[in-house]
């Protein structure tokens, strides 16, 4: 003979409340065979409700057995248990439990979905059985724009979704009327003609005459279990289960997907200020990284403007701050010798200070620069027009300057060229031989076009008065090693001076200090940006706690429906993933919106690369995982009798 459907044997459930313990059921033992139409009867507090919960898998004995088909229900994990209630049993709630942003037909279906039936075919079934029972035109209605007794019946659609052979039934018509209750109780005799078991917990004695069984429970202990009259569908075979379909999880993705965003349209200001932490932090990563780029670049273009092959030598040891004020050994006689060193192309030196250029009855405070003939060539800076001075103005203590951009904006008419005029430096006359192109700004940010240049033999004895120089630039052969170049300089100059009273700059690795300086600013202005999406990521975290105290009752709807753990924990970890997704997607706007602006505005130089962008809306994207787990897991482990108990 084959075992009972439901088997109970000595089943106990005590509770404790107060600190002290509180037996509700004490060692019931029932036996419930597959097409039963029974009905558990008792008073409020008699324990029924517990024994209902305990055979639909809702709550475990704490003492007993409890076996479905004779597998001992204790045996069983959380999963297994979630596939008991979704395949086993259907359930029928009081106060029906539907979802209140949910059609008729979503609410019929969702049973469906943690078994991983696909849409078309759920709502195709789940219209199917809900025109059955007579709501074909409130398909598309919300629970509030049902009656009572048209909400319970998409309870009992949702119940037969799965095709569960078992329909528990808690007060099925405790929330009705009275025509109500009758027409919910002729539905579950034609239930029970099909095949299904019914088990109803009431305490009306009207509604228990439906059954053929009748189980009197008081004190938490059954104290009559009786026939009430013979039933014909006692031991039918139950109607055939839906088809399972495998792809489960497909179905529950898009379950959550679509509640995620269900539940963030309805609430959608809750929903916007979530995410304005989100969407600051990245689009202070995106704007400030390309601002940090776009400043570096400029940097790095300032200095390779001057040459990127240049060794500079400069007056005092290194290391050792203002010491060029008392070192005045750079000479005229040390180019010769510098200019011999293996590698070296040529050599110049430069002297500047800051002088007054006089034109007729306007004056200009410019740079004068006192340098050697090959100036253009070593620094990649040709005239424009006229010429720059040769080696024969230098030897000849030639009064001849040539001009920077600025100088000729601010000093010559627009009609009027400057090449042939001549102009005062100081109280000397100088006659223009030329006009460099424009250079721009240094890295330091000085306007180098703001520069005239001499010979340096007439800058030391006619403006500067003095003989020696303040740097020698050197520019390096194509193709020689800078670093060998750099250390013969270095041996050649202490053989002469006798002591290192110079330091020389390469050109070259002050570009990659630059950069690398300049990279430590940019993300020191990152780390700051990030700082704001973990803090928007807290907000996050914060909001989803307070969504899942909210919908605790709809998780503990989910629950005894079938749902299992990690879909609970999916659901509201989507949620949280879609409100940091959506949030990144507007950050990274923003954040090319706020860059492209501080353009305009301020014409700060502003360079967007893919990868901050991409690290910006992978972080958004990890913070809604991270933030998120902590209360998608309090939803997950949340207990389904304390959830539907919640209001």
């Amino acid at each position: 003979m084959s075992p009972p459907l439901l088997e109970l044997n000595a089943v106990s459930r005590t509770y404790t409340s107060g600190g002290e313990p509180l037996t509700v059921l004490k060692e019931v033992s029932l036996a419930i065979q597959s097409g039963e139409f029974v009905a558990i009867m008792g008073a409020s507090g008699s324990g029924k409700s517990t024994l209902m919960n305990i055979i639909g898998c809702l709550d475990r004995p704490s003492s007993g057995r409890y076996s479905i088909r004779g597998v001992d229900v204790a045996s069983l994990n959380g999963d297994a248990l979630a596939a008991l209630r979704r395949d086993t049993f259907g359930f029928i709630f009081q106060r029906y439990n539907l979802m209140s942003d949910l059609n008729a037909i979503e609410n019929a279906e969702i049973p469906a979905v943690y078994r991983g039936m696909e849409k078309a075919q759920r709502v195709t079934h789940a219209s199917d059985l809900l025109r059955e029972l007579g709501l074909g035109d409130r398909l598309e209605h919300q629970p509030s724009q049902l009656s009572g007794g048209q909400q319970q019946r998409v309870s009992i659609a949702r119940a037969l979704m799965n095709g569960g052979p078992v329909i528990l039934a808690d007060e099925p018509t405790g929330a009705l009327d009275s025509q109500g209750g009758k027409e919910v109780m002729a539905i579950l005799e034609k239930l029970h003609g099909q095949g299904h078991t019914i088990i109803v917990v009431t305490h009306d004695s009207d509604i228990s005459a439906y059954a053929h069984r009748l189980v009197r429970i008081a004190d938490g202990r059954i104290t009559s279990d009786e026939l009430q009259r013979k039933g014909e569908a006692a031991h039918q075979t139950q109607t055939a289960e839906v088809e399972k379909v495998a792809n489960q999880s497909a179905a529950v993705l898009a379950e959550s997907l679509k509640m995620a965003l269900r539940s963030l349209v309805h609430n959608r200001l809750r929903t916007l200020l979530t995410m304005l932490g989100i969407i600051i932090g990245v689009a202070s990563v995106v704007a400030l990284m390309a601002i940090g780029n776009g400043a570096k670049q400029d940097v790095v273009e300032r200095i390779q403007a001057m040459g990127t092959d240049l060794l500079t030598i400069m007056r005092g040891p290194p290391a050792v701050r203002a010491s060029a004020n008392i070192v005045t050994s750079f000479l005229p006689e040390d180019l010769p010798s510098i200019g011999g060193v293996p590698g070296v192309a040529m050599a110049i030196p430069e002297t500047n200070m800051s002088s007054l250029l006089r034109l007729g009855n306007q004056d200009l405070i410019v740079t004068a620069v006192g340098t050697g003939e090959h100036f253009p060539e070593v620094h990649d800076w040709p005239p424009q027009s006229g010429v720059f001075f040769s080696a024969e103005h230098v030897k000849r203590y030639s009064q001849v300057v040539v001009l920077g951009q600025t100088v000729v904006k601010n000093l010559f008419p627009q009609d009027m060229n400057p090449v042939g005029q001549y102009v005062l430096i100081g109280s000397a006359p100088f006659l223009v031989i030329g006009v460099l192109s424009s250079k721009g700004l240094d890295q330091r940010g000085n306007d180098m076009d703001n520069s005239v240049w001499l010979p340096y033999t007439t800058a030391g004895a006619r403006i500067f008065g003095q003989r020696f120089f303040n740097d020698i630039v050197v520019r390096v052969k194509p193709g020689a090693d800078m670093d060998v170049v750099q250390d013969g300089l270095h041996t050649l100059l202490m053989k002469r001076h006798g002591k290192e009273d110079f330091n020389i700059r390469n050109m070259a690795t002050t570009i990659e200090t630059a950069d690398e300086t300049q990279n430590t600013l940019t993300y020191l202005l990152a780390a700051i940006a990030v700082i704001s999406l973990v803090v928007g990521g807290i907000g996050v975290m914060n909001i989803m706690l307070v969504s899942v105290t909210e919908r605790t009752r709809e998780i503990g709807i989910r629950m005894a429906i079938g749902a299992r753990s990690f879909d609970v924990l999916f659901q509201f970890l989507t949620e949280a993933v879609m409100v940091c997704f959506i949030g990144g997607l507007a950050g990274i706007v923003a954040g090319l919106g706020g860059g492209l602006a501080t353009s305009a505005i301020a014409g700060w130089r502003v360079i967007f690369t893919v990868a901050p962008i991409a690290i910006a809306f992978a972080c958004a994207f990890l913070t809604g995982i991270v933030f998120g787990y902590l209360p998608a897991r309090k939803a997950a482990q949340l207990d389904p009798i304390e959830a539907l108990a919640r209001e």
